[in-house]
């Protein structure tokens, strides 16, 4: 299936949205809530792209719309443009300390007016979903967004440490803008009003995980492996591989 992109000849495959084809031929779309793995979520709307297709032309969120045959994309008009820094001023103005989010407006040349700004300075979280779909993916949906309008947030059942927690950090991880505080200090983990024992890795002896999302692990995956971090566990794979290969060519 073909189509064009700024003008580039792509190749696409039925399914496939706008932003994984334009992510494949090294196209830019901006987004925050955009994740490999956590695609779908079309909250952030910073994806908007201008689609051709006959006389038709629309504004689209390009992380859920499917790819058709022929269609022309526009990544960047004037019009997107203003959507965008419109985008961002309501961004600024939630979270206007946020490191992240500052860049962001300065690279689109956008100030907000000051008389709107949050009070609350210390606000981070655009509610971009990111952590939710995350918690959720691992099978714990610990965590969720909760309220409406203004009152908005992520959080746990009545902002109290979570049964469901692991503490595996995974929603901090895919956060675009560090809002999701989680705290490693001397084997303990501090996230979502909880604290977790950590556990130390048999081979290079770093705490890695929490005591309980390793359980949650072995569990998910019906196995009974002896605590290893990913990067020892990598690298006991590669040992692995060069023992077999070394084997091989004798």
């Amino acid at each position: 299936m073909k189509l064009k992109i700024d003008g580039k000849i792509c190749e696409g495959r039925e399914g496939e949205t706008l932003m994984e084809v334009a992510k494949r031929n090294n196209i830019h779309i901006p987004s925050l809530c955009y994740m490999k793995g956590f695609e779908g979520l079309a909250r952030c709307r910073l994806c908007l792209v201008e689609v051709k297709e006959g006389n038709r032309r629309r504004i689209v969120s390009s992380c859920v719309y499917p790819i058709k045959e022929n269609i022309e994309v526009t990544v960047t008009t004037d019009e997107i443009q203003r959507m965008r820094k419109n985008i961002i001023m309501l961004l600024l103005l939630r979270a206007p300390g946020n490191e992240y989010i500052k860049r962001l407006a300065e690279e689109y040349k956008v100030v907000a007016p000051e008389r709107y700004m949050n009070l609350l300075e210390d606000e981070n979280c655009i509610l971009c979903g990111l952590c939710v779909k995350a918690c959720e993916k691992m099978g714990t949906n610990a965590i969720s967004l909760v309220n409406r309008g203004i009152y908005k947030k992520v959080s746990t059942p009545y902002d109290d440490a979570s049964k469901d927690c692991i503490g595996c950090g995974a929603c901090a991880e895919v956060c675009p803008t560090n809002a999701i505080l989680m705290e490693d200090s001397e084997g303990k983990r501090k996230i979502w009003n909880k604290e977790f024992n950590m556990m130390k890795c048999n081979i290079c002896g770093k705490y890695f995980t929490t005591e309980e999302a390793f359980r949650f692990m072995q569990e998910k995956l019906n196995e009974d492996e002896e605590p290893i971090c990913q990067e020892c566990r990598k690298k006991v794979a590669a040992d692995k591989f060069k023992k077999s290969f070394a084997d091989i060519v004798k």
